[in-house]
């Protein structure tokens, strides 16, 4: 019996992979967290023991309990899916959760899964690259430890070039705005920002740097800064499963 750390994809059921619909399927313990869908939690058996250890704002389950827990449960003889949002060496600290593992001598495997940083984007019809507009594009996060200050340079960031996604960033989104301006990038760069990106109440806003401080942003979104963030490449609707189910809900 194995430790299985599972990418759940931007949450879509429809995107999970083969392998990971049918680890879910066969679980006897699910260890999921908050944004794991309802619909990919149904593909499990009827008897298996599902265990939240979501990260809620204010609430948080430490990283320390969730690694132990998994460690605990990888000897007991079970199979066990660590069921993550995106893909789980995506700040997904499965990095840390395998370290754990492998200090207890518990065997794991790990299953990537899409991540929310291409797959969000590519949802609401942005390219993170595109030809003669974005040579790359950076990964960052938001998020930064309580009562901590952040660890991305984004002054220099802003030299980088390319296409910036954040991931968790919303509660920051007025400091790192302030900070890629004071780097170099213009008020008027696109910026997007995606809410529940592959799923039906999928929406999207539509903004410029200069004004994404006073942005009505919800937690969870994706922001994509840079210019191919003024794209819409949109699925033609009827023929992606989230343009069906979300009516290409948009906030633009």
């Amino acid at each position: 019996m194995t430790v299985f750390l599972v990418g759940a994809g931007p949450g879509d059921p429809e995107l999970l992979t083969v392998r990971a619909a049918r680890l879910i399927a066969e679980a006897d313990v699910i260890v999921h967290d908050r944004l794991a869908d309802e619909a990919i939690l149904d593909l499990a058996r009827a008897d298996v023991e599902f265990i939240d250890v979501g990260k809620k704002p204010g609430l948080p389950t430490p990283q320390e309990m969730i690694n132990t827990l998994l460690v605990h449960l990888g000897s007991q003889g079970l199979n066990v899916v660590r069921l993550k949002g995106g893909d789980p060496y995506v700040f997904g600290r499965g990095g840390e959760e395998a370290q754990s593992l492998i200090d207890a001598g518990i065997p794991f495997d790990v299953v990537p899964g899409i991540s929310s940083a291409v797959g969000v984007p590519a949802a609401a019809g942005i390219p993170v690259t595109h030809r003669n507009v974005s040579v790359g594009f950076t990964v960052v996060t938001g998020h930064r430890e309580k009562g901590g200050a952040s660890s991305i340079n984004w002054e220099a960031l802003a030299q980088v070039g390319g296409t910036i996604v954040v991931l968790m960033g919303v509660s920051e989104r007025a400091e790192i705005a302030s900070r890629l301006m004071s780097g170099g990038l213009a008020s008027d760069t696109p910026v997007a920002a995606i809410r529940y990106g592959t799923r039906p109440e999928q929406t999207t806003i539509r903004t410029t740097l200069g004004e994404l401080a006073d942005a009505p942003l919800e937690s969870p979104s994706t922001i994509v800064i840079g210019q191919v963030a003024a794209f819409d490449f949109s699925p033609t609707a009827g023929t992606s499963a989230w343009a069906r189910k979300a009516g290409h809900a948009s906030l633009d």
